[in-house]
């Protein structure tokens, strides 16, 4: 990518026969597409925006983009041509090698950032490459401590744990690890999203956050300890807080995060309220990283049915992200 203008973020598609070809099909035809270049398969991209009717026209990645419709490329070739719809375990690495091709090149400043499609979990490990999640891999080559949000326009949601087993929850909460979340957590509201002052709801790990030690003592042992302690530091937390009460309306008015113990005690929760209009961030990383919230929808794939909406969205907020780190880095270097 030499030459490449280091403001790009590279779009990595996920799942060649997923849905995530045409959301970047339906990305290039608007005006953001000209902050992307996308790290995929060139005749996959073309084959994506023919099923949707829609032009695109593939440039170099240092090409200037003139207008909706064209997307820069980084060409990278699926190991075998596919049909929508269809899982191809031969192209899991394709998938894979993409995504840490992005994320190398953007943890060298080549690019500033990445937005990224839906992965299927199951074909990759199918294909024999131990994969838990993007979120997983991205923190593992950047050699970092994430942690990830979903986010829409009423709620955040970040995750103290994310892909275990409901079995491993309990022992994966240490103090340790709980309070480098909510540090990253508290960071990355401040600097992302220009919050001055975070508010943090913490919800509890066991029915009624644990009901004074009678339905479980991680509320006791762990969380409040690390609540105390940030919070002689200046950290606004509420907590533990029942999870069956704190995402009431009321309730998160008084807050600008939620942290959840566990992937499905809070994600269900904010994809209720607004699926399809939410993102997955990666806090942390020293790039940003924003992708769709929903999976590969196979049976979507190719038949012009798939809602580009939450595509659209990530691509706003990385390069919102991305714009704000950049404001922000000569006052931080100074």
């Amino acid at each position: 990518m030499d030459g490449a203008t280091p403001a790009l973020l590279g779009l990595i598609p996920g799942e060649p026969a997923g849905i995530g070809p045409e959301l970047c099909a339906h990305l290039a035809q608007t005006t953001l597409g000209n902050a992307l270049v996308a790290i995929a398969d060139g005749d996959l991209l073309r084959e994506a925006a023919a099923s949707i009717g829609k032009p695109l026209e593939l440039l170099p990645p240092d090409a200037s983009v003139a207008g909706p419709g064209q997307l820069r490329l980084l060409h990278r070739p699926r190991r075998v041509p596919g049909r929508f719809g269809q899982l191809d375990a031969r192209n899991s690495a394709y998938v894979h090698d993409s995504l840490l091709e992005g994320a190398r090149l953007a943890a060298a400043g080549t690019l500033s950032g990445l937005v990224t499609g839906p992965v299927h979990k199951g074909i990759l490990n199918e294909a024999g490459i131990a994969y838990t999640g993007t979120t997983e891999l991205l923190a593992a080559e950047a050699g970092c401590e994430v942690v990830m949000m979903l986010a829409s326009a009423q709620l955040r949601v970040a995750l103290a744990t994310t892909h275990l087993p409901l079995r491993a929850v309990p022992d994966a909460l240490t103090r340790e690890g709980l309070r480098g979340t909510l540090e990253i957590l508290h960071a990355a509201l401040m600097a992302d999203f220009g919050i001055l002052a975070p508010r943090i709801a913490v919800l509890g790990l066991n029915p009624h956050a644990g009901e004074g030690g009678h339905l479980g003592r991680e509320e006791i042992e762990v969380i409040t300890p690390v609540l105390d302690a940030l919070r002689a530091r200046g950290m606004q937390l509420t907590g533990p807080l029942p999870a069956d009460t704190a995402f009431l309306p009321q309730k998160l008015q008084e807050v600008d995060a939620v942290l959840a113990m566990y992937h499905d005690q809070g994600l269900p929760v904010l994809k209720h309220a607004g699926f399809e209009n939410a993102v997955n961030i990666t806090l942390g990383l020293p790039y940003v990283r924003v992708a769709v919230d929903h999976g590969t929808a196979l049976e979507l794939a190719g038949r012009g049915e798939a809602d580009p909406s939450s595509m659209i969205l990530a691509a706003k907020c990385a390069i919102g992200f991305a714009a704000r780190r950049a404001r922000l880095a000569p006052r931080l270097l100074a």
